[in-house]
């Protein structure tokens, strides 16, 4: 399909920094013979999707920090100011893939505003990005697996031998198992995750009932503590504060509303990832209607989650004990309580929620190479789909 004017792609060109995409011609390239994908996603899939990447490992464990370093018992407030923060980010991302609905993301909205050079160099950025990504997680989903198996009492070594190369098997297994998910068919992957992310949210909620029961209401308060200077000077005074207290000349403190901007800070990147689902627009039924609506979906459900889990965290243990720790986390939470038995649910919980991570991420990048395959700008041949699946095997 051509549109008319507008010639179509035929191989590797120059970049040219100036030169931008029309629309048109984005959507005609996507609905090239052979290089198409198909409409099969729902509302409820980009939903679960946007769960499946924001809440990983680290729900059991950034809000404890930030509690601990910088907000108190407001960490649920640090959590609402970043999810508030990301909805607007996400706003953004809605609007450009509901009127550019192609696999791409970031790099295709780039290309139609900014010009081909930027558009090259965004689309490398989120290549590198997520398969970097992809591969520290599937590394920390073989420890998190290895920790499981310890736990139950069975002994298996993390690497097998092969010749002179020593292979950590369980990075490998799952990256493989869902390269394979994914080649099947999108909608299968969906569904498969769909049941890992269920999974992954009911093991959260359990955490969370289950630490309720611990709770006692003394530990609110001060609900903001007061500030506390941290007497840091020069660049680790710097460092030590939030960019808005460096702006207004404020000296370096934790807690106080200072500290719960800082804190939103911390928490913040708990919310990144929600940019991935936008490089499924390609893929979703009814883009206009269905995207902001899955995505926004998606926020909601992973803000509750993290609220929820900050007031269990801070109403079980004072804040002042979670500044003792080194690394404090839900599980330290739980033990200072004297529920240990908690930790074995939280390793459990936290191997499933890299595990859907690990499948959006794979995702995103398969979708980001076959846009720029598309346009040239990688080997052409890599945008090539399955006939019956319509995936870019």
């Amino acid at each position: 399909m051509t549109v008319p004017g507008i010639p179509p792609q035929q191989g590797p060109k120059q970049v040219s920094l100036f030169r931008t995409k029309p629309i048109e011609q984005s959507l005609a390239d996507a609905d090239e013979e052979g290089r198409r994908l198909k409409r099969s996603l729902t509302t409820w899939d980009l939903m679960i999707m946007g769960v499946a990447v924001a809440v990983g490992a680290g729900i059991f464990s950034v809000g404890a920090k930030a509690a601990a370093e910088f907000s108190g018992p407001a960490v649920t407030l640090s959590f609402i100011l970043a999810a508030v923060t990301c909805a607007l980010a996400i706003m953004c991302y809605a609007e450009f893939a509901t009127a550019i609905p192609v696999a791409g993301s970031a790099y295709v909205f780039t290309y139609a505003t900014m010009g081909e050079l930027i558009a090259w160099i965004i689309g490398w950025n989120l290549i590198l990005e997520l398969f970097t990504a992809a591969a520290v997680i599937a590394k920390y989903w073989g420890i998190y697996l290895s920790e499981v198996f310890a736990l139950i009492g069975w002994d298996i070594p993390p690497t097998i031998s092969l010749g002179p190369v020593d292979m950590t098997w369980g990075p490998f297994l799952i990256v493989a198992l869902f390269t394979v998910l994914l080649v099947m068919g999108t909608k299968l992957s969906a569904r498969v995750g769909n049941v890992f992310t269920l999974i992954k949210i009911g093991v959260v909620l359990f955490v969370i009932v289950a630490g309720f029961f611990y709770i006692d209401f003394e530990n609110y308060t001060p609900f903001i503590p007061e500030a506390v200077s941290t007497e840091a000077t020069g660049t680790e005074g710097v460092m030590a504060q939030s960019l808005f207290s460096f702006l207004t000349g404020a000296a370096p403190a934790q807690y106080g509303m200072l500290g719960v901007l800082a804190g939103a800070a911390v928490v913040f990147f708990a919310f990144i990832g929600f940019d991935v689902v936008a490089t499924s627009a390609e893929e979703v039924k009814n883009p206009g209607r269905t995207l902001p609506r899955g995505i926004f979906a998606g926020l909601a459900v992973v803000t509750a989650l993290y609220i929820g889990v900050s007031l269990a965290l801070t109403g079980m243990v004072s804040y002042t004990e979670l500044a003792s720790v080194e690394a404090p986390n839900l599980a330290t939470a739980f033990s200072l309580v004297g529920n240990t038995g908690a930790a074995q649910v939280i390793a459990i919980g936290s191997l499933i929620g890299l595990t859907t991570v690990i499948m959006v991420l794979l995702m995103g990048l398969a979708r980001v190479v076959l846009a720029m395959s598309r346009d040239g700008l990688l080997p052409r041949a890599l945008s090539r789909t399955s006939s019956k699946q319509a995936t870019p095997a």
